[in-house]
C-alpha cells in the first residue's frame, strides 16, 4: 500500500489530481478496527478541462503511462485495487478540503476525517454504511460537536438520529 500512496502523491504533485484523500472502509481503518474491503477508495478533485467538464480520462492516461491497468471499476496500482471517486457534492468537497494529513509507514497520505466518513455513510445510506456508523460510534475518538455541525449543515442529522437509536 505504501507504494500505491507514493503513486497517488506523484499524481497530485504532477497536477493530474487536484487533491486526494482516502475514504471508504480503508479510510475507516485509520480510526476503528479494520473492516473487510477489497479496494482503496480515493476521493479526488480533478482539474477542470478547458470545456469546464470534469473527466477521469487524463488520470487513467497518466496511470497507463506509468504501467497501471484498469480492472473493472478500479486501477491496480502496485497490486492494490484503487477506485477513484470524484467529489460530486458539497459534503465530499468539504471532506476533501478538511482531510487529515498522516503517514502510512514512511509515506505521507491524506485521510478523510472520521466525522466526515460518518456523514458520507449516512448520506450514502447502504446497510453496510449503517454498520460502519455503529462501529465508528463505538470505537472511534470523535469530535461530537464537529460531527453534529457537519450533519446539520448537510441535512443529515435526522437520518443519523434514526440510525443510532
Amino acid at each position: 500500500m505504501e507504494k500505491t500512496l507514493q503513486i497517488l502523491n506523484a499524481l497530485e504533485r504532477d497536477g493530474v489530481l487536484g487533491r486526494y484523500a482516502i475514504g471508504g472502509a480503508m479510510g475507516a481503518t485509520f480510526y476503528v478496527e479494520p473492516l473487510l474491503t477489497f479496494d482503496l477508495d480515493v476521493f479526488i478533485l480533478l482539474p477542470q478541462s478547458d470545456s469546464g467538464l470534469i473527466t477521469l480520462s487524463p488520470l487513467y492516461e497518466a496511470l497507463r503511462a506509468r504501467g497501471y491497468q484498469e480492472d473493472a471499476e478500479c486501477v491496480l496500482i502496485e497490486g492494490v485495487p484503487v477506485q477513484f471517486l470524484p467529489a460530486y457534492n458539497a459534503l465530499l468537497e468539504e471532506a476533501l478540503k478538511e482531510a487529515q494529513e498522516t503517514l502510512y509507514e514512511e509515506t505521507p497520505a491524506r485521510v478523510l476525517r472520521a466525522e466526515h466518513l460518518i456523514a458520507i455513510c449516512v448520506q450514502t445510506g447502504r446497510d453496510k454504511d449503517r454498520q460502519r456508523v455503529r462501529t465508528f460510534m463505538e470505537q472511534a475518538s470523535l469530535n461530537r460537536s464537529l460531527l453534529t455541525d457537519i450533519l446539520q449543515r448537510h441535512g443529515l442529522e435526522a437520518k443519523f438520529q434514526l440510525w443510532i437509536q
